[in-house]
């Protein structure tokens, strides 16, 4: 793993934590960071200032026991030696050992109970041109300064002690235990402060994230308190004054889509009352009269059998009748009566039978409805299927289609698929662009929906669901619903 796949991990990792607990991380690690080098540089400073003071009393206690003991080695006073050495070593705590050699290297005296130890005289041997000279003794018990200062120049001896350094251990450790106590203390003081610095900075953030959650979902209602006048204050202005724009701006996409929606409810409507007066009419009065016409045509070929114009009129009646076909098939596509006779079921079968009829496209129709649907939803569910079978005419090349209707609760489905070409949905297609686009608006003008599925030489599925409990169907209006 490189180095820098290393470094997205760790600030993965702490990208992750909360920001209370980065910021109390930050504290406490500076708090201990901090104790720890303190703790360190005190131990360092107070080693070297002990270590030198342990060797000056090592030379000082040294030169004061040689001092005093010249006389009694001149005078061959062993037990005035001897209670000098127990006197150096009752007066200096530090003091592990002393004793006394002659110039040959042998022991004067000694406070060693259970015997010399030899070896010790061949640590530290004293040069009678030098003052002092000190080793430094590494024992069980610690290090030791032994310190060598000869007696008059060495001519009659050398007077040696060993200075421990459990004074200095002792007080390091005494040190120590108190610089850890202070960080701890100071670490839970300063921890404490840290939660609740913490606390204070992180709850407008924590507010403002709860109510960014309500914006995200579509509740602009929410305003977040200003805390202190700095920064997070005024994000807190600024998020509030966000969350008003934006209601404004939803309550005004609202208006116009309350507008669009009933000027969309009052189009479809016009259209279709328009459409079924121009039905009416051209059943009730154009055919009526083309039909008389035709009645008339034919008589007059009955009559007039040995006329000359009886081609004439055979060419009259038959482009009269003609032209009822298409007056009664523009009929039917302007609004089917059966429709507002029979329901959706009725209308939808007798469309696949002409629509198959015209462009011998088999045409496969499955209808579940145990009751007639609202006016509303056969009406849109009639044109929806009505242009859906226009475009696979038009551009599918398809084979053979197939057309589901189906109540499920208080949701009526609808499903026609065809084994055409198809298309790529994601591309726009300028004529079946708009038709799709009105078939969809049809859908959601009763708060329900339209998908199609297709892709090139895989045939088009077109799927629409519209809800019966939609407000538009319950009477309440067509914007009470626009979320």
């Amino acid at each position: 793993m490189t180095l820098k796949k290393i470094l997205q991990r760790i600030w993965a990792i702490v990208g992750a934590v909360s920001v209370r607990s980065k910021i109390l991380g930050i504290v406490l690690g500076f708090i201990v960071l901090l104790g720890v080098g303190v703790t360190f540089q005190a131990r360092y400073a107070l080693t070297a200032t002990m270590t030198a003071q342990l060797e000056e009393q090592s030379v000082s206690v040294s030169r004061d026991l040689a001092a005093r003991a010249t006389d009694l080695i001149l005078l061959n006073d062993l037990l005035g030696l001897h209670d000098l050495l127990d006197e150096t070593l009752a007066n200096n705590p530090n003091v592990r050992y002393a004793f006394i050699v002659d110039p040959q290297g042998q022991v004067i005296t000694h406070t060693f109970e259970g015997g010399f130890p030899l070896d010790l005289l061949a640590i530290n041997l004293a040069d009678g041109h030098a003052h002092h000279h000190t080793a430094l003794i590494q024992t069980d018990e610690g290090l030791v300064w032994d310190t060598a200062v000869p007696i008059l120049d060495g001519k009659i001896g050398t007077a040696r002690i060993g200075l421990s350094d459990a004074s200095m251990r002792a007080a390091l450790s005494t040190l120590t235990a108190q610089l850890l106590l202070t960080i701890i203390f100071v670490s839970t003081a300063r921890g404490s402060c840290s939660v609740f610095l913490t606390w204070i900075l992180t709850r407008p953030i924590l507010a403002l994230v709860s109510a960014t959650k309500s914006v995200a979902k579509g509740d602009f209602t929410p305003r977040v308190l200003r805390w202190a006048d700095d920064e997070i204050g005024d994000l807190a202005d600024a998020f509030n004054n966000m969350t008003e724009e934006l209601a404004r701006t939803d309550e005004l996409r609202r208006e116009r889509e309350f507008l669009r929606r009933q000027l969309m409810e009052k189009v479809i409507t016009t259209q279709e009352d328009e459409r079924r007066r121009i039905a009416r009419e051209l059943h009730d009065s154009t055919s009526q009269n083309l039909t008389s016409l035709i009645v008339g045509l034919r008589i007059m070929e009955t009559n007039c059998a040995q006329c000359v114009a009886i081609s004439k009129a055979t060419d009259l009646r038959q482009v009269a009748s003609k032209t009822l076909d298409e007056i009664h098939d523009l009929s039917m596509r302007l609004r089917p009566r059966v429709l507002d006779d029979l329901g959706l079921a009725a209308a939808l079968e007798r469309l696949a039978h002409e629509w198959q009829a015209r462009y011998k496209i088999p045409a496969d129709v499955v209808i579940q409805l145990n009751e007639r649907l609202p006016g509303e939803v056969e009406t849109a569910i009639y044109r929806i299927v009505q242009e859906t079978l226009t475009n696979i005419a038009r551009h599918a090349q398809a084979t053979s289609t197939s057309i589901l209707i189906e109540r499920r609760g208080d949701m009526v489905r609808a499903i026609v698929e065809d084994d055409g070409v198809g298309f790529d949905v994601n591309t726009n297609h300028s004529e079946r662009h708009l038709g799709l686009m009105g078939m969809r608006e049809r859908a959601e003008l009763l708060n329900g929906t339209l998908t199609i599925e297709s892709a090139p030489e895989h045939g088009t599925s077109v799927f629409i669901e519209i809800p019966l409990s939609s407000p538009l169907l319950l009477g309440e209006g067509v914007g009470v619903r626009l979320a």
